[in-house]
């Protein structure tokens, strides 16, 4: 593994081809997805089984749902030093999830004018939890307690290949539907419902190339958080520990071979020695190897101003850097201030979430969060006083847009007020 190092025109050359990426877009498999998708669709449970006996390991016969009780002895037999970590996990994502949560209130904004804002949870939602290369019991929890905490009353989660671990944070969370699904299959069976697996609202959760691209042909019939493409790491420091940042670098490079990794520094001699602590960590890490020679580099600028910049600019969805320059950040998914904050942690137990945009999508948006398990509906109540008082403007704003209805129906509440 060989790490590039670019400065000048180089350097400007890979930030602008980061700067035009678009959402990961997986078109070498609409084919596949679309016909998956329209084949669930068309004929439920009779297709599902098909994909998920073939590709997600169910054995025949045996039901999609997993039994709560299997979820409750999942747990039962899970290690004491595993139940811990997954306990204080939980604990700091749905403490963190409580701090987000929207208020409903009701104020005066004029005499007579009353507005206000109510705060309802979804009906049903669906979380993805990938169960391929990584089973990850961390991706239940971030989905999950969100929900939970927003009040959505029904939550279900599918995942090919449930690891014991993924199983067990089900049970602990209370989870009632789980299902022994995966692929681009499932996130038909959430959008469109089937037999065994009712429909949902909105489906949440990373997955692979097929996952994204599924949900991404249902978004008009199911809502969806966003399209979250491989893994991105920014990382800025001028005299930062080289090992710290090349194991950062390291961890996240593993998730996938696209993954893209970029460290900025304006000092060439930190530049040299984060490169030469990546080189042993790779030899055992064969993905974490392919994603930084493929989309891996290191960028020299003039300053860490500059470096925060050119971070702007690529909207990462992770960004590691000194604690004096969060004011300067603009664009990104999650930030971690200083070196000794671990990426890692974010990925665990901090609390925020670790769902989070990818492609340039840090530009509009955070990370999954209660916000997205809620409906905020506007409210207003106009007393006698008030319609007295806001209701002429208002029929010159409606006679400005020629609209005589709305005009008449101000006027009317006038004359009985």
């Amino acid at each position: 593994m060989r790490i590039r190092i670019l400065d000048g025109l180089k350097r400007d050359r890979f930030v602008r081809m980061l700067d035009q990426r678009g959402a990961h877009d997986p078109a070498k498999v609409e084919a596949a997805v679309r016909r998956i998708v329209n084949d669930v669709r068309r004929n439920g449970d009779l297709a599902l089984r098909r994909y998920a006996t073939r590709w997600d390991g169910l054995p025949k016969g045996e039901a999609l749902r997993v039994p709560e009780a299997d979820l409750d002895e999942a747990w039962k037999r899970t290690p004491p030093e595993l139940r811990d970590a997954i306990t204080q996990a939980a604990g700091n994502i749905r403490r963190f999830c409580e701090w987000q949560k929207p208020e409903e209130w009701r104020r005066e904004i004029q005499p007579g004018v009353c507005v206000g804002q109510l705060v309802r949870p979804l009906e049903s939602v669906g979380c993805y939890v990938p169960g391929g290369r990584y089973p990850l019991p961390s991706t239940l929890l971030m989905t999950v307690i969100p929900a939970q905490i927003a009040g959505v009353p029904q939550i279900r989660v599918v995942s090919p290949h449930p690891g014991q671990a993924t199983l067990a944070a089900a049970g602990f969370l209370g989870v009632q539907e789980f299902y022994r699904v995966g692929g681009a299959q499932a996130v038909a069976a959430l959008a469109y419902g089937t037999e065994s697996i009712p429909r949902v609202n909105k489906i949440v959760g990373p997955g692979n190339r097929y996952v994204t691209r599924a949900k991404r042909l249902v978004a008009f019939d199911c809502a969806i958080e966003f399209l979250a493409g491989p893994t991105e790491a920014v990382f800025i420091s001028e005299e930062g520990d080289p090992v710290s940042i090349a194991s950062d670098m390291v961890a996240q490079a593993e998730h996938d071979p696209d993954a893209l990794c970029v460290f900025i520094t304006p000092s060439s001699a930190s530049a040299k020695k984060v490169r030469a602590e990546l080189q042993p960590r790779t030899r055992t890490n064969p993905i974490a190897s392919q994603s930084l020679t493929r989309r891996g580099a290191i960028l020299l600028v003039e300053s860490l101003d500059q470096a925060v910049a050119i971070a702007n600019r690529i909207a990462p969805e992770h960004l590691t850097l000194p604690a004096a320059l969060l004011p300067a950040v603009q664009n990104a998914g999650s930030i971690f201030l200083d070196e000794i904050t671990p990426q890692s942690v974010g990925d665990y137990i901090s609390g925020p979430n670790h769902v989070l945009p990818t492609g340039a999508m840090a530009r509009v948006r955070g990370g999954l969060s209660v916000l997205d398990f809620v409906r905020i509906i506007s409210c207003q109540e106009v007393s006698g006083e008030g319609i007295r008082s806001i209701a002429p403007p208002a029929i010159v704003l409606a006679e400005a847009e020629g609209l005589r209805g709305h005009a008449e129906s101000l006027r009317v509440r006038c004359t009985n007020a």
